[in-house]
């Protein structure tokens, strides 16, 4: 582009800090920089040596990773909303919390070796005590980088395995635990706060959170923004387009629906509202692109490094598995703006306002190097450690290549620190959720939220589907997609798998997939609040438009759940393109619908005829695709043959 900054300039640090928890740090750290600096930079370098080295048992690599993690939240975010501007320094009360909550990791590896054999000798007072704290802390830290809805969740299912035996006679009650045996084993045993959350955290996450930090100081940002507008943005409804784009390959590095709407949607937005989209639809093409980038192969969301541990799979298979849903979600908004720029006849770009895909590429192709190397390097068959690593080194060495993004031993300094940073909502959420996902195991209440979903479907496949992803989206409105993604798969996907014969990576995918799209989902649809905050748009009517435009998220994870070709299981050839051009036809007419333009404005009758189409054609099955494209192909000829254009019938048109 010619332009690297728009004309209209929203405040993205406030936004963020609105819409953003993990933004509230303090910016006044005083004569604490330095200890928060050396934490952040010990922390990176421990999980690249023990990346490279593997020298530490699970359990302690766990123990220093979410520790040292605590001490710097503590030190870095104050205990209310606000204060991180009006404090000056970090007051005593943080300060010991700190160092309180380090010690309380660490003790798990001060005296491993006595823990270790502690199921057979019992546990000390002492280890109690610290058990309790560890928790009570960890709650803390992650109601300072999270939120409460989390809190509220993990604290309830701790009240549960204590008082669950005085529930009257159900299906909940349980024989009960004391409340030391239940403190002990969820901070000490590895069904609790280091059960498998918190390890693929420090195994994984952790690694490929840096590797995002570094490709992001490469300005591979502003190169995806550019790419974006050169393929796309001479078309009709080109900056909506653009966005769409933009915000997928965002999404290769960026797990954060919030912190992807706000980095991309500070250029976007504005742009597209200069081509003549409303704000509200602006807001949520940028909200529901942005959503999607946690499905967007080959990084994803930390989720899906616990999904390959949950089913016991490589990172390969998650990321293969992933690609068709993904392309298929990006269609499906990438249509509808399309869609919507017909009905408001938005032309694309000229051509003198775009970059040159040629001289782009020959410019700055290679900072996409990292990424195809860690697609590659898992591919091949190593593990998710290694490919990071690559890729880490990969991106180190392109920010050589350009002055500006050159570093120097301070900026590597601040890199390091930066990588620390972005990783600790991530670690307390994937602790609390091991809370939550250790309370499952002990009590049994999976096999009873099993039970209960048996009974409210009455064993039907469809109506079990739809109460998960009731369930997901109520969980996803207030706990991250980490965690929520952790309950689920403990709780619900396991029905979908044993009781109803779900392929299991399907049944994982569906839960992720609701889990997800959440964040656009009313009424607490944190990306699209963003996405309104800088468009200057109703926040609720961002979020309505978000649910539309995105309309293929809601239908997606239905269509592999019957169809798990799309996440190729048993997938062939003939049958595998066969699926992915009805989906994607399907699709297509299920937008058109919605936004209520197909070639010309469409009539309801229309829009009812090309909706049952759509969901025909998503439908595996030869007949059902059959009439569904028949219906499509009709409705089209109707409005070729017809010399209006629909009139003036557009109403829920988005």
């Amino acid at each position: 582009m010619k332009e690297n900054k728009p004309v209209e300039q929203a405040n993205t640090q406030e936004i963020l800090e609105k819409y953003d928890k993990e933004s509230n740090y303090r910016v006044k750290i005083g004569k604490w920089a330095w200890v928060i600096t050396f934490l952040g930079v010990s922390l990176t370098v421990f999980h690249l040596y023990t990346a490279a080295s593997s020298v530490l048992p699970s359990q302690q690599q766990g123990a220093i990773h979410l520790g040292t993690a605590l001490g710097i939240i503590f030190l870095l975010f104050p205990a209310k909303k606000g204060l991180q501007k009006k404090q000056k320094s970090i007051p005593w009360y943080d300060v010991a919390l700190a160092f309180t909550a380090m010690y309380a990791g660490y003790h798990k590896i001060i005296f491993y070796d006595r823990l270790s054999l502690a199921t057979i000798n019992g546990y000390t007072t002492l280890d109690i005590i610290v058990a309790i704290i560890g928790i009570l802390l960890l709650l803390e830290a992650t109601r300072r980088t999270v939120g409460v809805p989390i809190i509220i969740v993990a604290s309830i299912m701790i009240l549960y395995t204590l008082y669950g035996k005085f529930i009257p006679t159900t299906v909940l009650s349980h024989a009960g635990f004391s409340f030391s045996d239940i403190t002990t084993n969820l901070w000490f045993r590895t069904s609790g706060v280091f059960g498998i959350p918190i390890q693929i955290s420090a195994k994984f996450i952790f690694l490929f959170l840096f590797f995002g930090v570094i490709l992001v100081h490469t300005k591979i940002g502003q190169f995806f923004n550019d790419l974006a507008f050169a393929l796309t943005g001479r078309f009709t409804g080109g900056t909506a387009k653009a966005a769409v784009a933009a915000s997928s390959l965002q999404g290769m590095v960026s797990g954060s629906s919030v912190g992807n709407t706000v980095a991309s949607g500070s250029f976007t937005i504005p742009m597209m509202k200069r081509a003549g989209f409303k704000p509200e639809f602006a807001a949520a093409t940028e909200a529901s692109a942005s959503t999607g980038g946690q499905i967007m192969p080959p990084l994803m969301g930390a989720a899906a490094f616990i999904m390959m541990e949950y089913l016991g799979v490589d990172y390969g298979t998650v990321m293969l598995a992933a690609v068709v849903p993904a392309i298929l979600y990006f269609f499906g908004i990438f249509i509808g703006s399309h869609f919507e720029a017909k009905r408001l006849k938005i032309h694309g770009l000229p051509k003198s306002e775009l970059p040159s895909f040629r001289k782009l590429m020959m410019k700055n192709g290679f900072m996409l190097l990292p990424l195809f190397i860690i697609v590659g390097t898992i591919l091949v068959g190593y593990t998710p450690q290694r490919a990071a690593l690559m890729g880490i080194l990969a991106a180190f060495l392109i920010s050589f290549i350009r002055k500006e993004t050159r570093m120097n031993f301070k900026k590597i300094i601040d890199v390091f620190e930066q990588g620390a940073r972005v990783a600790l909502p991530v670690i307390s959420a994937c602790a609390t959720a091991g809370i939550i996902a250790g309370v499952v195991s002990i009590t049994g209440l999976g096999n009873k939220f099993a039970a209960g979903i048996i009974a409210l479907s009455g064993g039907i496949l469809p109506f079990a589907l739809i109460f998960t992803m009731i369930a997901c989206i109520i969980l996803g409105m207030g706990l991250p997609t980490t965690a929520n993604y952790v309950v689920t798969a403990t709780i619900a996907a396991p029905v979908l798998i044993n009781e109803f014969g779900v392929a299991p990576i399907a049944a994982h995918m569906f839960v992720f997939y609701f889990g997800i799209v959440a964040d656009i989902t009313p009424p607490v649809c944190l990306a699209a609040y963003a996405g309104a905050g800088i468009a200057g748009a109703n926040p609720f009517k961002s979020g309505v438009n978000a649910v539309k435009l995105a309309i293929a998220a809601f239908i997606v994870p239905y269509i592999f759940i019957y169809n798990p070709i799309l996440v190729l299981v048993d997938a062939t050839p003939l049958l595998f393109i066969t699926s992915v051009t009805t989906a994607l036809l399907g699709i297509m007419a299920v937008s058109s619908a919605v936004i209520g333009f197909f070639i010309r404005h469409s009539r309801n009758w229309e829009r009812i005829l090309l909706f049952a189409g759509g969901i025909l054609m998503i439908l595996p099955e030869i007949l059902t695709s059959a009439i569904g494209i028949s219906i499509m192909i009709a409705v089209w000829f109707l409005q070729k043959q017809r010399k209006d254009d629909g009139g003036t019938v557009l109403q829920g048109s988005v």
